[in-house]
């Protein structure tokens, strides 16, 4: 990295969160967990686009939100060039991946989780 590590605080992982429920609408993907941490963000999505698409798309929105909120300095770097990402593919480990990201994460910050009808 070229810049210090970017950490989100309250208000800005209130924006990143907000941000996925967005991307996810407009998408149609359908967020079904998330979790915004201070130094990294934890989504189960599905959709019909490759993890590595709803990656880019995430971060690339988050970083335009996050200008528009106006507290950073221009130019700022806040992701790493890439990411983990996984397919999920049985109900298992969707619902296994939902309650790492929902429960396991440790203190709870910016979490979204879908409402099961």
């Amino acid at each position: 990295m070229t810049q210090p590590a970017y950490a989100l605080d309250a208000a800005r992982r209130r924006v990143v969160l907000e941000l996925l429920r967005a991307v996810c609408l407009f998408r149609g993907w359908s967020l079904l967990a998330a979790h915004v941490r201070t130094n990294h963000v934890h989504a189960v999505v599905h959709g019909e686009a490759t993890p590595e698409k709803m990656m880019h798309s995430f971060k690339s929105y988050a970083s335009r939100a996050l200008n528009d909120f106006a507290v950073d300095a221009p130019g700022r770097k806040r992701w790493a060039r890439h990411g983990s990402t996984r397919w999920l593919r049985e109900r298992d480990g969707i619902a296994a991946a939902i309650r790492y990201v929902v429960y396991e994460q440790g203190t709870s910050m910016a979490v979204y989780e879908q409402a099961i009808a």
